[in-house]
């Protein structure tokens, strides 16, 4: 039985969840994750695409060095663009950061994307891709859609994860000593 919860932070490119996740594990003393720096340090990959700049992600070989580092174990915030990869029984709390169009083109074009890797992301958004996938990977109960446009979005989206981690600790410690 875990003791701290499992948060994937998830949304498309430029939606707030590296800061999101960064500040939340300060906060927290959760272990903030970063699954593209995992995906590089330990080279979970097939190799790098150009048209997109983007490692080709082997979900194998990621599943096994998460679990290597006792991701299930449980008080990790998984930063990603992604979140069906993950088992269920991982997760304890899925966060889907959204953004209106015109600040994530603002976002993205400051980050200097190629203009194919705009778009895709930018119809990705407007499309709710990573929303549905999160819908249609984990229960309901536990995917929550954050809107995450200005510094104080996040900062009210902080609080509400932390009253979130707050609460399953004490639903959880009750659990165990029953």
């Amino acid at each position: 039985m875990r003791t701290d919860p499992n948060i994937i932070i998830t949304g498309t490119p430029g939606t707030g969840k590296t800061t999101h996740s960064e500040a939340l594990a300060e906060r927290t003393g959760l272990r903030h994750i970063s699954v593209n720096q995992v995906v590089k340090d330990r080279e979970c990959h097939e190799g790098w695409d150009e048209e997109f700049s983007s490692w080709i992600v082997d979900d194998d070989k990621l599943l096994d060095a998460l679990e290597e580092d006792n991701v299930k174990a449980g008080g990790c915030i998984i930063d990603w663009h992604g979140c069906e990869i993950f088992p269920e029984s991982w997760i304890d709390l899925v966060v889907v950061l959204r953004v209106d169009s015109s600040t994530l083109y603002d976002r993205l074009s400051e980050r200097k994307y190629s203009e194919t890797k705009l778009q895709e992301n930018l119809d990705s958004e407007i499309m709710e891709v990573l929303l549905q996938e999160a819908r249609d990977s984990y229960d309901e109960q536990i995917v929550v859609e954050l809107t995450s446009n200005s510094v104080d979005d996040m900062e009210s989206n902080i609080d509400r994860i932390e009253a979130w981690i707050t609460q399953w600790k004490k639903d959880h410690a009750d659990e165990s000593e029953a």
